[in-house]
């Protein structure tokens, strides 16, 4: 059955990943204290050897010793580095494996109304960009995070306890205004990474588009304005970009002059008071080398700010993403014996519409209006009207992509639609859209795109149903062929034909064709229905099409305009109504004889 994802995160996803992974960055913790502590060791170490050699006081084996002392210290800061990498990394590249799972997951429960509202470039920049910044969050920014805190004050510790805490007090004066400057500048970085991400998932949903509608822009002669149109949005990309980076580059320097005044305080009050001889030269050394050590970790407080304003800016829309709920709920999980016996058996195909009124959105005018039909098992309904009439809607609202707007509206073998198990439901239905989606895969593979793998017969029998296992074994591969994206190597006709058999090869309950016949020729396509009708005599079939040459033979054919049933009966009796369907058949039909001559 279809699983929920729609839960709210009661925590955002950064700590529900924290939490989850806390034993590998507990561990990476530790490696990175054991880093630093090393590190610290170094400038004492350095120190007591420059006044050694200061009072000449060390021998030949002393200096062998401290170095071989300091090459080992150097070998365990490598191994540290090593180990301690290798488990924060690893947090943070599970972290991106599962989020991205579990955004895509979440992404196919929700339902086509989200996709409508939402854009295909936000959706991918989520899953690529935003996801990027929260990985470098929780792997180098926590790296930096740990090493900037133990750093600052296990340095502090030696400098003040071992040296001298005047020197230590003003060597740190310029510090409180390093803080105001990352304070200053950390939410306007914020601001203007938000609009970076923005503008990048403008450029992104752009791109996608002029790709996939390469064809149109080719057509239509629209290279230089689509040219035109994305150096416009990339310029603002760039203009924006530019922004962030000029606040960048005030910033980072602002880091660097500050931090190089407290050098130049332990340069000229300590020079002073190893003159005095309150400190010794050794001492002096050692105190710049920690003073080194604590300005790198504090510089990367600028990277660290950036890094957790990106995050945040990430989390806020990824959590946004997170609180969608998909609107089409399975609640019909069946729970009495009575109702598992019933659904075990499967789905028949009687379908009710009862005064069915549907809009895709409240405040919107009605879809369809006052619907109410019955299309029994083994028969087949015709539907035809004016593009816009809410032909593709009944399609819609059968495979339940919306609900209908009220309970009792649709019904399933006399069940309302609602409380019927959703993947049940779709899974008995075997359709065919009008835009005959193919992906990026095999022919056999596109076919083959059920629940339950077909046998390579049971795709060439539904092949040849839709006429084109001729035209697949006339190409080198044959169903081992590759299609381009969205099947740019076939033609029209041969995509809607692909689609019918992936439809056929389900073995469904119900067949639904929305207007799939459309680029085939008036011959294929008798041939197509002429060999569609034994499979047809079993099953619900709901056929909507332009052609009444497509729906001719339809035990009942309806006539929708602005959403509703203005006409209805078999071929027959609407030619002798004389109406709209009428009206249709004989243009059409006078269509045909100026195609023939």
């Amino acid at each position: 059955m279809a699983k929920d994802k729609s839960i709210l995160y009661d925590k955002s996803v950064l700590y529900k990943n924290l939490v989850k992974h806390r034993w590998r960055y507990v561990k990476g913790l530790f490696f990175l204290i054991a880093i630093n502590v090393l590190q610290i060791l170094v400038p004492r170490l350095t120190g007591i050897v420059v006044d050694g050699l200061k009072t000449l006081s060390l021998s030949e084996r002393d200096l062998i010793y401290y170095g071989a002392l300091l090459i080992v210290i150097s070998l365990m800061i490598f191994a540290s580095h090593y180990l301690s990498r290798v488990q924060v990394m690893g947090a943070s590249n599970l972290f991106d494996y599962e989020v991205r799972n579990e955004m895509f997951d979440h992404m196919l429960s929700l339902s086509m109304r989200f996709f409508h509202k939402n854009r295909i470039g936000d959706l991918m920049a989520l899953a690529t960009n935003d996801l990027g910044s929260l990985r470098m969050i929780l792997s180098r920014g926590f790296n930096l995070m740990i090493n900037t805190v133990i750093l600052l004050i296990g340095s502090i510790v030696v400098m003040a306890g071992y040296m001298d805490l005047r020197l230590t007090i003003y060597s740190f004066l310029p510090f409180p205004f390093l803080v105001w400057v990352m304070v200053r500048f950390g939410p306007m970085i914020h601001r203007r990474f938000r609009r970076v991400q923005e503008s990048f998932s403008d450029l992104t949903r752009m791109t996608q588009e002029n790709i996939s509608g390469i064809r149109v822009i080719k057509a239509f002669v629209q290279e230089e304005n689509e040219i035109e149109n994305f150096a416009r949005l990339n310029q603002e990309n760039f203009d924006i970009n530019m922004a962030l980076a000029r606040v960048q580059a005030i910033f980072y320097p602002s880091i660097s002059l500050i931090s190089s005044i407290s050098f130049l305080i332990a340069f000229i009050y300590g020079g002073n008071l190893v003159i005095k001889g309150t400190i010794t030269l050794g001492d002096f050394v050692a105190f710049n080398g920690y003073l080194g050590i604590i300005i790198r970790p504090i510089t990367s407080i600028g990277m660290i700010i950036n890094f957790s304003q990106r995050a945040k800016a990430s989390v806020d829309r990824i959590h946004v993403l997170f609180q969608q709920r998909p609107e089409i709920v399975d609640t019909g999980m069946p729970e009495s014996e009575e109702e598992i016996a019933k659904w075990e058996k499967g789905i028949e195909g009687k379908i009710e519409f009862r005064d069915l009124t549907f809009s895709y959105d409240k405040n919107e005018a009605p879809v369809l209006k006052d619907i109410n039909l019955t299309i029994e098992p083994g028969k087949t309904l015709g539907i035809i009207g004016k593009v816009g009439s809410g032909k593709s809607t009944i399609a819609n609202l059968i495979l339940r992509l919306y609900n209908p707007m009220e309970e009792g509206q649709l019904l399933i073998d006399g069940v309302d639609i609602t409380k019927v198990p959703l993947k049940l439901l779709r899974e008995s239905i075997g359709f065919v859209p009008q835009d005959n989606f193919l992906f990026s895969s095999t022919i056999k593979s596109n076919i083959g795109f059920t629940p339950e793998e077909p046998d390579m017969e049971e795709i060439r029998r539904a092949a040849r149903i839709s006429q084109i296992d001729d035209t697949i074994m006339e190409l080198p591969d044959k169903y081992e062929t590759m299609l381009g994206e969205r099947g740019v190597n076939l033609s029209g006709g041969q995509k809607q034909r692909v689609s019918i058999a992936r439809a056929l090869v389900k073995d469904p309950s119900i067949l639904i064709l929305d207007d799939c016949l459309s680029a085939v020729d008036t011959n294929t396509e008798r041939k197509i229905l002429d060999d569609l009708k034994p499979f047809m005599e079993e099953r619900t079939c709901i056929i909507i099409a332009h052609r009444i040459s497509t729906i001719q033979d339809a035990d009942e054919i309806i006539v929708l305009d602005d959403g509703k049933i203005i006409e209805r009966g078999t071929h027959e009796e609407l030619l002798a109504n004389e109406g709209y369907y009428s009206r249709i058949y004989h243009r059409q039909l006078l269509e045909e004889e100026i195609e023939r001559a």
